[in-house]
């Protein structure tokens, strides 16, 4: 991949296919529902929500489970649940037929800032401004369970705030990432063994917090982002970086990639959403435009639709297919084994942390 040398300041003509207005605080999450008809919502309001993508209204009650801070969701593989984080430290597994917690896992101490499926969906990882990472086993057939033990003991990460965690595609290895010594300009990602949780790498060369990590589905390459404005790549096998993508001139705050590993989306909190060609590291078009920091990022099943979140309390459907051919790659739609939604990563956390006063007084 090639490393984009210019920050021109650009137009978007861009404009967003459906609007999503209800929540009363930012929105952190929105992942594409089974169907294609419905995605769902997060937000500090203390909620998620269902949309219909057609006519863009809200479909029934608000789901809660309290008043916490709701920072990020997961879809299941199966496409059955939802896992979501919060900012009272638990981890809610939701079932989408009923609209209502079947289980609720205590342990951190903390906000929970990111959660993530195994690709079997046995397994929940949560990661927590408490510096540690979790894994979760999931049990079905039941209905309001008590919490269960973890099944790895707590992984000690080492960062001070653990902002995202992400398994490897074989549900092998952790890798974790978030902000490290408060003196240190430097922030890590650790490689962790989802068995025995030992540290197998430590990958350096973000110069601040990194928010956001996504693994493509063939393992062979992790992608980070950062407040330090830049998209990094790893290749898996030697651990080393591969590219900078530097087109972003704000903190990144969330990344997805497309299902058939081909495109990556990227949000920023310079209020622009961006589409990358994962086969020459180069952006495509213009930049989505927001009129606020954008906080998350979505792909659709088959990748022709993105969902964002943003800080103006509102979602948004983009025609990703529509960008493409205006500008000449339809092609990178293309790929006949793209058949599961793609890689979903809650990132953005640099807005969370100012509205959780607890890791402020410790800044």
């Amino acid at each position: 991949m090639a490393s984009p040398i210019s920050k021109k300041k650009e137009t978007s003509a861009i404009t967003y296919r459906q609007k999503f207005e209800g929540h009363t605080d930012m929105v952190w999450g929105a992942i594409h529902l089974p169907g294609g008809q419905r995605i769902m919502t997060c937000s500090s309001d203390g909620s998620l929500r269902v949309w219909n993508v057609k006519s863009g209204k809200q479909i029934g009650e608000d789901w809660r489970d309290g008043d916490s801070p709701v920072w990020c969701i997961a879809l299941s593989p199966d496409g059955k649940k939802v896992v979501s984080g919060s900012d009272d430290g638990a981890v809610r597994l939701w079932d989408i037929d009923t609209c209502k917690v079947v289980k609720k896992w205590t342990g951190h101490t903390e906000a929970v800032y990111s959660v993530c499926w195994s690709r079997d969906g046995r397994r929940v990882l949560s990661g927590s401004s408490d510096g540690t990472a979790r894994q979760w086993e999931v049990e079905s057939g039941e209905t309001m369970p008590e919490p269960i033990e973890n099944i790895l003991a707590s992984i000690e990460t080492g960062h001070e705030r653990v902002f995202a965690v992400v398994y490897s595609p074989d549900t092998n290895l952790i890798a974790t990432s978030g902000w490290d010594d408060r003196d240190d300009n430097e922030c890590s990602i650790k490689i962790w063994d989802a068995k025995t949780g030992k540290l197998v790498a430590t990958l350096k060369g973000h110069t601040d917090w990194v928010w956001c990590l996504a693994w493509t589905k063939d393992g062979k390459t992790l992608i980070s982002a950062s407040h330090d404005s830049s998209i990094r790549t790893w290749n898996t096998t030697k651990w080393k970086q591969t590219a900078v993508l530097d087109e972003h001139t704000s903190a990144v705050t969330a990344i997805a990639i497309s299902p058939n590993d081909r495109i990556l989306a990227s949000a920023s909190d310079d209020e622009i959403a961006r589409l990358w060609n994962l086969d020459n590291g180069q952006p495509i078009s213009s930049p989505i435009q927001h009129a606020h920091g954008v906080n998350c990022v979505s792909f659709s099943v088959g990748g022709k639709q993105l969902a964002t979140g943003c800080a103006d309390n509102n979602a948004y459907i983009w025609d990703v297919a529509a960008i493409l051919r205006e500008a000449g790659l339809d092609d990178l739609l293309s790929n006949p084994q793209a058949k599961k939604s793609a890689l979903h990563v809650c990132g953005h956390l640099h807005k969370k942390i100012s509205l959780h006063s607890n890791i402020h007084s410790r800044l």
